[in-house]
Protein backbone atom coordinates (compact mmCIF):
# COMPACT_ATOMS: atom_id res chain seq x y z
CA UNK A 1 0.00 0.00 0.00
CA UNK A 2 1.31 3.45 -0.96
CA UNK A 3 2.63 5.46 1.99
CA UNK A 4 2.34 9.23 1.84
CA UNK A 5 4.11 11.84 3.93
CA UNK A 6 0.98 13.97 3.65
CA UNK A 7 -2.45 13.52 2.11
CA UNK A 8 -2.43 16.94 0.44
CA UNK A 9 -0.05 19.61 -0.76
CA UNK A 10 -1.79 23.01 -0.89
CA UNK A 11 -0.05 25.55 -3.13
CA UNK A 12 -1.07 29.07 -2.06
CA UNK A 13 -2.18 30.57 1.23
CA UNK A 14 -4.74 33.16 0.21
CA UNK A 15 -8.37 32.96 1.25
CA UNK A 16 -8.87 29.93 -1.04
CA UNK A 17 -5.95 27.82 0.15
CA UNK A 18 -6.53 28.81 3.77
CA UNK A 19 -10.22 27.84 3.65
CA UNK A 20 -9.33 24.46 2.13
CA UNK A 21 -6.68 23.92 4.84
CA UNK A 22 -9.19 24.56 7.63
CA UNK A 23 -11.68 22.11 6.16
CA UNK A 24 -9.06 19.41 5.67
CA UNK A 25 -7.92 20.02 9.25
CA UNK A 26 -11.48 19.58 10.49
CA UNK A 27 -11.77 16.34 8.52
CA UNK A 28 -8.57 14.97 10.06
CA UNK A 29 -6.49 14.96 6.89
CA UNK A 30 -2.77 15.72 6.79
CA UNK A 31 -1.47 18.49 4.56
CA UNK A 32 1.38 20.84 3.87
CA UNK A 33 0.79 24.44 2.79
CA UNK A 34 3.39 26.03 0.55
CA UNK A 35 3.27 29.81 0.33
CA UNK A 36 5.53 32.65 -0.69
CA UNK A 37 4.91 35.71 1.45
CA UNK A 38 7.19 37.81 -0.74
CA UNK A 39 4.78 37.52 -3.68
CA UNK A 40 1.85 39.94 -4.06
CA UNK A 41 -1.50 38.58 -2.97
CA UNK A 42 -4.97 39.73 -3.98
CA UNK A 43 -6.34 38.33 -0.70
CA UNK A 44 -4.18 40.77 1.25
CA UNK A 45 -5.29 43.74 -0.83
CA UNK A 46 -9.00 42.94 -0.94
CA UNK A 47 -11.34 44.82 1.40
CA UNK A 48 -13.01 41.51 2.32
CA UNK A 49 -16.57 42.84 2.04
CA UNK A 50 -19.49 40.42 2.02
CA UNK A 51 -22.69 41.81 0.56
CA UNK A 52 -25.85 39.78 -0.12
CA UNK A 53 -27.41 42.36 -2.50
CA UNK A 54 -25.25 43.72 -5.31
CA UNK A 55 -25.38 45.64 -8.55
CA UNK A 56 -27.48 48.53 -9.74
CA UNK A 57 -30.60 46.35 -9.79
CA UNK A 58 -30.25 45.05 -6.23
CA UNK A 59 -29.64 41.43 -7.24
CA UNK A 60 -29.27 38.77 -4.55
CA UNK A 61 -25.77 37.29 -4.57
CA UNK A 62 -25.57 33.84 -6.17
CA UNK A 63 -26.28 31.14 -3.53
CA UNK A 64 -26.61 33.84 -0.86
CA UNK A 65 -29.04 31.82 1.27
CA UNK A 66 -26.42 29.05 1.55
CA UNK A 67 -23.21 31.06 1.44
CA UNK A 68 -23.87 33.69 4.09
CA UNK A 69 -24.96 31.50 7.02
CA UNK A 70 -22.11 29.08 6.30
CA UNK A 71 -19.50 31.85 6.04
CA UNK A 72 -20.64 33.54 9.25
CA UNK A 73 -20.47 30.25 11.16
CA UNK A 74 -17.04 29.46 9.65
CA UNK A 75 -15.51 32.81 10.60
CA UNK A 76 -17.12 32.85 14.05
CA UNK A 77 -15.61 29.44 14.76
CA UNK A 78 -12.19 30.65 13.60
CA UNK A 79 -12.43 33.69 15.86
CA UNK A 80 -12.91 31.35 18.81
CA UNK A 81 -10.13 29.00 17.75
CA UNK A 82 -7.63 31.76 16.89
CA UNK A 83 -8.69 34.17 19.68
CA UNK A 84 -8.77 37.21 17.40
CA UNK A 85 -11.36 39.43 15.76
CA UNK A 86 -11.89 38.55 12.10
CA UNK A 87 -15.52 39.19 11.21
CA UNK A 88 -17.10 42.64 11.38
CA UNK A 89 -20.87 42.47 10.87
CA UNK A 90 -21.58 45.88 9.38
CA UNK A 91 -24.70 47.09 7.56
CA UNK A 92 -24.36 48.53 4.08
CA UNK A 93 -26.04 51.86 3.32
CA UNK A 94 -26.95 52.45 -0.31
CA UNK A 95 -27.89 56.11 -0.95
CA UNK A 96 -30.59 56.56 -3.59
CA UNK A 97 -29.41 58.57 -6.57
CA UNK A 98 -32.90 59.74 -7.57
CA UNK A 99 -36.58 59.50 -6.67
CA UNK A 100 -36.97 56.94 -9.46
CA UNK A 101 -34.26 54.75 -7.94
CA UNK A 102 -35.84 55.16 -4.51
CA UNK A 103 -39.20 53.92 -5.83
CA UNK A 104 -37.61 51.04 -7.73
CA UNK A 105 -35.55 49.81 -4.81
CA UNK A 106 -38.34 50.12 -2.28
CA UNK A 107 -40.64 48.13 -4.57
CA UNK A 108 -38.00 45.40 -4.83
CA UNK A 109 -37.85 45.04 -1.05
CA UNK A 110 -41.29 43.39 -1.20
CA UNK A 111 -39.63 40.37 -2.86
CA UNK A 112 -39.63 37.55 -0.24
CA UNK A 113 -36.18 36.47 -1.43
CA UNK A 114 -34.69 39.90 -0.76
CA UNK A 115 -36.63 40.94 2.34
CA UNK A 116 -34.40 39.08 4.88
CA UNK A 117 -31.44 41.18 3.74
CA UNK A 118 -33.15 44.57 4.15
CA UNK A 119 -32.71 46.46 7.41
CA UNK A 120 -34.28 49.62 8.77
CA UNK A 121 -34.18 53.06 7.22
CA UNK A 122 -31.59 55.13 9.11
CA UNK A 123 -32.03 58.87 8.77
CA UNK A 124 -28.87 60.00 6.95
CA UNK A 125 -29.18 63.52 8.37
CA UNK A 126 -28.59 62.23 11.89
CA UNK A 127 -26.93 58.83 11.40
CA UNK A 128 -24.76 59.58 8.36
CA UNK A 129 -24.43 63.34 7.98
CA UNK A 130 -21.17 62.93 6.04
CA UNK A 131 -22.92 61.01 3.22
CA UNK A 132 -24.61 62.55 0.17
CA UNK A 133 -28.12 61.10 0.56
CA UNK A 134 -30.63 63.73 -0.56
CA UNK A 135 -33.15 61.01 -1.50
CA UNK A 136 -32.54 58.76 1.49
CA UNK A 137 -31.17 55.25 1.15
CA UNK A 138 -31.53 51.54 1.74
CA UNK A 139 -29.90 49.53 4.53
CA UNK A 140 -28.63 46.05 3.65
CA UNK A 141 -27.99 43.64 6.53
CA UNK A 142 -26.25 40.25 6.96
CA UNK A 143 -23.28 42.08 5.47
CA UNK A 144 -19.88 43.25 6.66
CA UNK A 145 -16.21 42.56 6.12
CA UNK A 146 -13.51 40.07 7.01
CA UNK A 147 -10.07 41.22 8.15
CA UNK A 148 -8.23 39.10 5.62
CA UNK A 149 -4.64 39.94 6.63
CA UNK A 150 -5.49 39.05 10.23
CA UNK A 151 -7.14 35.82 9.12
CA UNK A 152 -4.22 34.76 6.91
CA UNK A 153 -1.56 35.67 9.50
CA UNK A 154 -3.36 33.92 12.37
CA UNK A 155 -4.01 30.84 10.24
CA UNK A 156 -0.38 30.66 9.16
CA UNK A 157 0.70 30.81 12.78
CA UNK A 158 -1.80 28.10 13.74
CA UNK A 159 -0.53 25.87 10.94
CA UNK A 160 3.12 26.76 11.47
CA UNK A 161 4.11 23.08 11.57
CA UNK A 162 2.26 22.48 8.30
CA UNK A 163 3.46 25.62 6.53
CA UNK A 164 6.51 25.93 4.27
CA UNK A 165 7.73 29.30 3.05
CA UNK A 166 8.62 28.51 -0.54
CA UNK A 167 8.23 29.60 -4.15
CA UNK A 168 6.48 26.74 -5.93
CA UNK A 169 6.01 26.38 -9.66
CA UNK A 170 4.00 23.55 -11.15
CA UNK A 171 7.17 22.41 -12.89
CA UNK A 172 8.81 21.84 -9.48
CA UNK A 173 6.44 18.95 -8.80
CA UNK A 174 6.89 15.43 -10.13
CA UNK A 175 3.63 13.69 -10.83
CA UNK A 176 3.51 9.93 -10.69
CA UNK A 177 0.41 7.81 -11.09
CA UNK A 178 0.18 7.12 -7.38
CA UNK A 179 1.64 10.28 -5.82
CA UNK A 180 2.97 13.81 -6.18
CA UNK A 181 6.64 14.35 -5.29
CA UNK A 182 7.96 17.65 -3.99
CA UNK A 183 11.14 18.31 -2.00
CA UNK A 184 11.57 14.63 -1.18
CA UNK A 185 8.02 14.31 0.20
CA UNK A 186 5.17 12.20 -1.14
CA UNK A 187 1.63 13.57 -1.36
CA UNK A 188 -1.56 11.87 -2.36
CA UNK A 189 -2.90 14.96 -4.15
CA UNK A 190 -1.81 18.51 -4.94
CA UNK A 191 -4.29 21.40 -4.66
CA UNK A 192 -3.40 24.56 -6.56
CA UNK A 193 -4.87 27.71 -5.05
CA UNK A 194 -2.54 30.29 -6.55
CA UNK A 195 -4.90 33.08 -7.50
CA UNK A 196 -3.68 35.08 -10.50
CA UNK A 197 -0.50 33.01 -10.73
CA UNK A 198 -2.52 30.02 -11.96
CA UNK A 199 -2.12 31.53 -15.41
CA UNK A 200 1.49 30.31 -15.30
CA UNK A 201 0.52 26.79 -14.20
CA UNK A 202 0.97 24.39 -17.13
CA UNK A 203 -1.61 22.00 -15.66
CA UNK A 204 -4.38 24.61 -15.56
CA UNK A 205 -3.41 27.49 -17.84
CA UNK A 206 -6.06 26.31 -20.36
CA UNK A 207 -8.85 27.45 -18.05
CA UNK A 208 -10.59 30.72 -19.05
CA UNK A 209 -9.24 33.08 -16.42
CA UNK A 210 -10.03 36.73 -17.12
CA UNK A 211 -7.95 38.47 -14.44
CA UNK A 212 -8.80 42.05 -13.59
CA UNK A 213 -6.81 44.64 -11.69
CA UNK A 214 -8.40 46.53 -8.83
CA UNK A 215 -7.21 49.44 -6.72
CA UNK A 216 -8.38 50.65 -3.32
CA UNK A 217 -7.51 53.75 -1.32
CA UNK A 218 -7.14 54.36 2.38
CA UNK A 219 -8.38 57.68 3.70
CA UNK A 220 -8.71 59.56 6.99
CA UNK A 221 -12.07 61.40 6.96
CA UNK A 222 -12.30 64.86 8.52
CA UNK A 223 -15.13 63.66 10.79
CA UNK A 224 -15.69 60.43 12.73
CA UNK A 225 -17.56 57.81 10.71
CA UNK A 226 -20.22 55.35 11.82
CA UNK A 227 -20.03 51.56 11.32
CA UNK A 228 -21.84 51.58 7.99
CA UNK A 229 -20.33 50.54 4.67
CA UNK A 230 -21.42 53.14 2.14
CA UNK A 231 -21.99 51.63 -1.29
CA UNK A 232 -23.09 53.32 -4.46
CA UNK A 233 -20.88 52.73 -7.49
CA UNK A 234 -17.89 52.40 -5.14
CA UNK A 235 -17.64 51.42 -1.48
CA UNK A 236 -16.39 53.37 1.52
CA UNK A 237 -15.61 50.87 4.26
CA UNK A 238 -15.00 52.12 7.83
CA UNK A 239 -12.20 50.04 9.34
CA UNK A 240 -12.07 52.43 12.32
CA UNK A 241 -13.84 55.61 13.41
CA UNK A 242 -11.16 57.68 11.68
CA UNK A 243 -10.16 55.48 8.74
CA UNK A 244 -11.85 54.11 5.62
CA UNK A 245 -10.99 51.94 2.65
CA UNK A 246 -12.41 53.11 -0.66
CA UNK A 247 -12.72 51.06 -3.84
CA UNK A 248 -12.56 49.54 -6.18
CA UNK A 249 -11.50 50.04 -9.76
CA UNK A 250 -11.62 47.53 -12.61
CA UNK A 251 -8.92 47.59 -15.30
CA UNK A 252 -7.29 45.11 -17.64
CA UNK A 253 -4.21 46.89 -18.93
CA UNK A 254 -1.63 46.72 -17.56
CA UNK A 255 -2.14 43.72 -15.27
CA UNK A 256 0.35 44.61 -12.58
CA UNK A 257 0.30 45.19 -8.84
CA UNK A 258 1.17 48.90 -8.86
CA UNK A 259 -1.31 51.61 -7.84
CA UNK A 260 -1.73 54.33 -10.47
CA UNK A 261 -2.55 58.01 -10.35
CA UNK A 262 -5.32 57.45 -12.89
CA UNK A 263 -7.07 54.89 -10.66
CA UNK A 264 -6.67 57.16 -7.64
CA UNK A 265 -8.23 60.05 -9.55
CA UNK A 266 -11.11 57.83 -10.67
CA UNK A 267 -11.88 56.75 -7.12
CA UNK A 268 -11.54 60.24 -5.67
CA UNK A 269 -13.87 61.60 -8.32
CA UNK A 270 -16.54 59.06 -7.38
CA UNK A 271 -15.89 59.58 -3.68
CA UNK A 272 -16.85 63.25 -3.99
CA UNK A 273 -20.33 62.13 -5.02
CA UNK A 274 -20.56 59.73 -2.09
CA UNK A 275 -19.13 61.61 0.91
CA UNK A 276 -19.83 65.22 1.80
CA UNK A 277 -16.90 65.47 4.20
CA UNK A 278 -13.28 66.13 3.38
CA UNK A 279 -10.52 63.58 3.95
CA UNK A 280 -6.81 62.92 3.75
CA UNK A 281 -5.52 60.28 1.35
CA UNK A 282 -3.00 58.10 3.21
CA UNK A 283 -2.44 55.08 0.95
CA UNK A 284 -3.28 53.09 -2.16
CA UNK A 285 -2.98 49.39 -3.01
CA UNK A 286 -3.62 47.36 -6.14
CA UNK A 287 -4.25 43.66 -6.68
CA UNK A 288 -5.18 41.30 -9.49
CA UNK A 289 -8.41 39.39 -9.01
CA UNK A 290 -8.41 35.80 -10.35
CA UNK A 291 -11.72 36.29 -12.14
CA UNK A 292 -13.24 33.87 -14.64
CA UNK A 293 -15.07 34.30 -17.93
CA UNK A 294 -18.42 33.05 -16.60
CA UNK A 295 -17.91 34.65 -13.16
CA UNK A 296 -17.96 31.30 -11.40
CA UNK A 297 -15.02 29.71 -9.53
CA UNK A 298 -12.78 27.06 -11.05
CA UNK A 299 -12.79 24.02 -8.79
CA UNK A 300 -12.15 20.36 -9.37
CA UNK A 301 -9.82 17.63 -10.54
CA UNK A 302 -7.64 17.75 -13.64
CA UNK A 303 -9.24 16.04 -16.68
CA UNK A 304 -6.36 13.55 -17.01
CA UNK A 305 -4.59 13.37 -13.66
CA UNK A 306 -6.67 12.39 -10.63
CA UNK A 307 -4.05 13.58 -8.13
CA UNK A 308 -3.89 17.15 -9.50
CA UNK A 309 -6.65 19.59 -8.50
CA UNK A 310 -7.51 23.29 -8.37
CA UNK A 311 -9.45 25.64 -6.07
CA UNK A 312 -9.36 29.07 -7.67
CA UNK A 313 -11.21 31.85 -9.46
CA UNK A 314 -13.13 33.11 -6.43
CA UNK A 315 -13.09 36.68 -7.75
CA UNK A 316 -14.61 39.60 -5.86
CA UNK A 317 -16.83 37.46 -3.61
CA UNK A 318 -14.06 35.27 -2.24
CA UNK A 319 -14.78 35.76 1.46
CA UNK A 320 -18.26 34.26 1.11
CA UNK A 321 -17.53 31.71 -1.63
CA UNK A 322 -14.33 30.28 -0.14
CA UNK A 323 -15.68 28.65 3.06
CA UNK A 324 -18.79 27.09 1.53
CA UNK A 325 -17.04 25.87 -1.62
CA UNK A 326 -14.00 24.61 0.34
CA UNK A 327 -16.38 22.35 2.23
CA UNK A 328 -17.92 21.13 -1.04
CA UNK A 329 -14.46 20.65 -2.60
CA UNK A 330 -13.03 18.67 0.33
CA UNK A 331 -16.05 16.38 0.35
CA UNK A 332 -15.54 15.92 -3.39
CA UNK A 333 -11.87 14.99 -2.96
CA UNK A 334 -12.34 12.70 0.04
CA UNK A 335 -15.77 11.16 -0.42
CA UNK A 336 -16.43 11.65 -4.14
CA UNK A 337 -19.46 13.89 -3.57
CA UNK A 338 -20.47 15.77 -6.69
CA UNK A 339 -19.48 19.40 -7.07
CA UNK A 340 -21.93 22.05 -8.19
CA UNK A 341 -21.63 21.87 -12.00
CA UNK A 342 -21.48 25.67 -12.18
CA UNK A 343 -18.10 25.66 -10.40
CA UNK A 344 -16.73 22.28 -11.50
CA UNK A 345 -13.96 22.67 -14.08
CA UNK A 346 -15.60 19.83 -16.02
CA UNK A 347 -17.59 22.56 -17.73
CA UNK A 348 -14.39 23.56 -19.51
CA UNK A 349 -12.85 20.17 -20.28
CA UNK A 350 -13.49 20.78 -23.99
CA UNK A 351 -10.85 23.55 -23.84
CA UNK A 352 -8.28 21.05 -22.60
CA UNK A 353 -9.00 18.33 -25.15
CA UNK A 354 -9.43 20.48 -28.25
Amino acid sequence: MQQFDYDYLIIGQGIGGTSVAWHLHHLGKSFLIAGDSSMPSSSRVAAGIFNPLTGKKLVKTWLADDLFPYAQSFYANLEDKLACKLMHLTPIYRPFRSIEEQNTYLAQTADPGIRPYIGGTPDPRTELPYVHADFGGLEVVQSGWIDLPALLDASRLYFKNEYVESVVNATDLVREDDCILWKGKKFKTVIFSQGFFALENNWFNWLPFTPVKGQILEIVPDVPVKPYIINQGIFALPVAENRMKVGATYSWDPLDWQPTDAATEELESKLKGLLSTGYTLVGAQAGIRPSVRDRRPLIGIHPEFSNVSIFNGLGTKGVTLAPFLANEFCNHLIYGKELNPLVNIKRYFSLYFR
